[in-house]
């Protein structure tokens, strides 16, 4: 079966419509990015990795929690099965099911570096920070609405995500535990934070190379359990 962008449409047109019916759910998960954004725009910091934080922000509780409303909807209107048996391959399901929730994350994205009044560094590697974190946190809002039984469901799975990647640095500071450090330091929100600092201090690839390892690492794994999890068809009963 050939791949066809007419399918794929047909899936980002029907996901436009059921998220204009749960508005509450972009409301918060756009404006909180935004509004961090803005009040650290009013301080007198550059530290990049203090400004990257609505962008973290943005992409974890944006990216991962509007895929995961989606995905959650699906299964509560019982239509998944019905998606999974239409003609659409797998790819192209994936394909339409991420791109509104894509789209909506870097504008979010946009939004906080414009608020945050972010001078954005080493442009080219922020850009595959940026495509690494999309993958990796819409496969996880697509693991989450998968698991989730219904859309206000998504909240309450999806909240030790959020706290964990948000918030890593805070957990790290107060717990101190060598083996939670070590764990929190390998996180993706950690690693892009470590990279924005380095790039920041114009540094290049050799000082950011392993930052942008352990984001490829997460992003394959978070991706291939994503697909996983979305073929077991035992899910939307």
């Amino acid at each position: 079966m050939t791949f066809s962008i007419r399918r794929v449409s047909a899936i980002v047109v029907k996901d436009v419509k059921d998220l204009l019916k749960n508005s509450y759910i972009i409301l918060i998960t756009i404006f909180l990015p935004l509004g961090l954004a803005a009040m650290l725009s009013r301080s007198d910091s550059d530290d990049a990795s203090l400004l990257g934080t609505p962008i973290n922000l943005a992409l974890v509780i944006t990216g991962a929690f509007v895929q995961a409303t989606m995905m959650a909807e699906e299964k509560e209107k019982n239509t998944l099965r019905a998606l999974l048996l239409s003609p659409a391959t797998r790819m192209e399901i994936m394909l339409g099911k991420s791109f509104l929730s894509s789209l909506i994350t870097i504008l979010v994205v946009i939004g906080s570096i414009f608020l945050s009044k972010m001078q954005v560094p080493g442009f080219f590697y922020f850009s595959i920070m940026i495509l690494l974190s999309l993958i990796i946190f819409i496969s996880f809002g697509t693991i989450i609405g998968l698991v989730s039984r219904t859309v206000m469901e998504t909240s309450i799975v999806g909240l030790p995500l959020l706290v964990i990647f948000t918030y890593g640095s805070l957990i790290s500071t107060m717990l101190d535990n060598p083996v939670i450090k070590t764990f929190i330091s390998y996180l993706p929100t950690e690693s892009f934070s470590a990279a924005l600092t380095s790039l920041e201090q114009n540094g290049g690839f050799s000082e950011i190379k392993w930052h942008l390892l352990n984001m490829l690492l997460w992003a394959i794994g978070s991706l291939v359990i994503a697909v996983i999890v979305y073929g077991k068809r035992s899910f939307d009963k």
